[in-house]
């Protein structure tokens, strides 16, 4: 904790020069930072623009995030998931966003003495955004951490201060979304530029989702929570994602084609009009030259597989167009190939998984080839090593035009409204008040767009292979339909440690992939059935995920070293 008080003075004179159009009119150098900064709403908005960075909005490439999941698999295995990670002994835990945030906390309001609230809040809102975003980071990461709302001196007696509890910890980051709802504007802008009210509320519904399922589900575990109250945090959630929902100011994006809808909406280069894009990151290597901060390659970098591909597991969660799961129905045509397994299925697999008939390159002269090339290469090079064999095209674009890697444009999604409906279905089924009316208002809306029948609640199909058997059928439906909604964008880890669920899904089990007999050259292991198994050799025995322990980071041994208050997170 002591790095944290490490005061940054360089990016903030910088940041001053910026905003002084004059000049001879600069304060002399070697004033204090404090003393000269947040006099105008414009000096507020030029340091809050540092946390519009990529550590708190980062860039959607490389064929997603969901590695540290069952949804996809790279060449491998995952640390957490074999369970292998070992105690951090040097560092720090990174509370330097959260210095810079509280110095803006503790001298905004010399701002107070020329202008109106009306002029300013949009920054005072955002601040109260990315602090919550910050300790949200902080909580998924540790678990309860300090709460510190101000900039502390270097020999405060605050630095000592024990952890606080993970609920209180909620309770704030909720708290601090309040704020942000209260003063950021309504509009719902161009999406690109700056966040909103109804951001602060999606990511409240995010985090109090989050907290609502870690006290329910890791109750009576070592990383339960003492007076813990879950119902609280879901009402919360469905309540901020409802306030999203009525105020009608987004939508699911469709064009009425529910056979490529879905696929397109990722891959897309422009989101201003877009309805159901709530933020996103525009790029524009014109500003630099190619600088990377401004270039975003994620279709170059999609050409090809590259080591990163999705998994049967999450292949096998789709249902079938009936609204039916695969086992036992007529319409699943097996997996001998991937264009048979994707007969008959939800839409959303053959928009997320690349099937061979699709097109995989549009050349600038308009000749175009479909993924079958990319199929026949399989395996062959390290650019098309695919450990599954499902290639991911979800957030793929084929136009050869964007793929210029030094230069390419392609946008970052950051968060988008179907999250709103998933987080209310979800919340509202915890606290069993879930109707069919919310249904319909919800996930009915995700699944018209690709033309899946609607989830009814007195209906549901059995599964004998839900992931979740001692769970509800609604329940169960619910986590598919935001697993095949949100695939590969980097939901899928925060999910099961959420839900307590590495028992179910992670601890000994592997991933596997399609049926090895569909390529010519195969350098992976194959299961008995025939299923590429390519973790069967370096995991014999599966995944070997700590369930007391892994499901959060140890705090490093130095810092426990400085301040004998803290205490190491369970098991480590």
């Amino acid at each position: 904790m002591k790095k944290y008080c490490i005061i940054i003075m360089v990016p903030v004179i910088l940041l001053l020069g910026a905003c002084n159009k004059n000049f001879l009119d600069r304060r002399p150098l070697d004033a204090t930072t404090s003393d000269v900064f947040f006099e105008t709403p414009d000096q507020m908005r030029t340091y809050i623009n540092s946390f519009y960075s990529a550590s708190n909005f980062p860039k959607y490439e490389n064929h997603g995030s969901d590695y540290e999941s069952d949804n996809q698999v790279a060449n491998t295995p995952n640390l957490r998931l074999q369970g292998t990670r070992v105690v951090t002994t040097s560092g720090t835990i990174s509370f330097a966003d959260v210095r810079r945030i509280n110095f803006f906390f503790d001298n905004y309001r010399r701002v107070e003495k020329n202008y109106q609230l009306d002029q300013y809040k949009q920054y005072l809102g955002e601040a109260y955004f990315f602090r919550a975003l910050i300790y949200f980071k902080l909580l998924q990461s540790y678990g309860g951490i300090q709460i510190v709302k101000k900039e502390l001196a270097v020999d405060s007696p605050e630095l000592m201060n024990p952890r606080d509890p993970r609920n209180a910890v909620a309770d704030f980051i909720i708290g601090q979304l309040d704020s942000a709802a209260l003063y950021l504007t309504a509009d719902k802008t161009s999406g690109a530029g700056r966040i909103n009210r109804w951001i602060a509320l999606l990511i409240q519904s995010r985090v109090a989702l989050y907290e609502g399922a870690w006290e329910k589900y890791h109750a009576g575990t070592d990383f339960g929570v003492e007076n813990a109250k879950p119902d609280v945090y879901f009402a919360k959630a469905a309540e901020a994602a409802g306030a999203v929902i009525d105020a009608k100011i987004y939508s699911v994006y469709s064009t009425g084609n529910p056979r490529s809808d879905y696929k397109n909406l990722f891959a897309l280069i422009d989101y201003s009009t877009n309805s159901e894009m709530m933020f996103w990151r525009k790029y524009d290597n014109g500003l630099t030259g190619g600088d990377r901060d401004f270039t975003n390659d994620r279709f170059y970098r999609m050409t090809t597989p590259t080591n990163r591909t999705i998994t049967k597991q999450l292949a096998d969660a789709y249902l079938c167009i009936n609204g039916k799961p695969i086992t036992g129905n007529d319409q699943f045509q097996g997996y001998n190939t991937l264009t048979l397994e994707a007969q008959n299925r939800d839409p959303r697999f053959y928009q997320t998984i690349a099937t061979p008939d699709q097109v995989w390159k549009i050349q600038q002269n308009g000749s175009t080839e479909n993924w079958s090339g990319a199929y026949a290469q399989l395996n062959v090079s390290a650019d098309y090593n695919a450990p599954s064999g499902y290639i991911i095209q979800k957030g793929y674009n084929p136009t050869m035009a964007y793929h210029v890697q030094q230069y390419e444009e392609s946008p970052g999604i950051i968060y988008r409204y179907a999250e709103v409906l998933l987080n209310y279905a979800e919340a509202k089924a915890e606290l069993g008040t879930l109707t069919q009316t919310d249904i319909d208002k919800s996930i009915k809306l995700l699944r018209d767009r690709v033309a899946m029948p609607n989830l009814l609640i007195s209906d549901i199909a059995t599964d004998p292979k839900w992931d979740f058997p001692e769970l509800s059928p609604l329940i169960n439906e619910i986590r598919r339909e935001r697993r095949v909604e949100l695939a590969a964008e980097g939901f899928r880890w925060d999910d099961i440690a959420r839900w307590a669920a590495a028992d179910e899904l992670i601890v000994g089990t592997r991933p596997r992939g399609f049926k090895a007999s569909q390529i010519t050259k195969n350098p992976f292991p194959v299961d008995e059935a025939g299923f590429l198994d390519p973790f069967q050799k370096s995991l014999s025995s599966g995944y070997g995920f700590k369930l007391n322990r892994d499901y959060l980071n140890s705090i490093p041994e130095s810092e426990i070293l400085l301040n004998d208050n803290l205490k190491q997170n369970p098991g480590w």
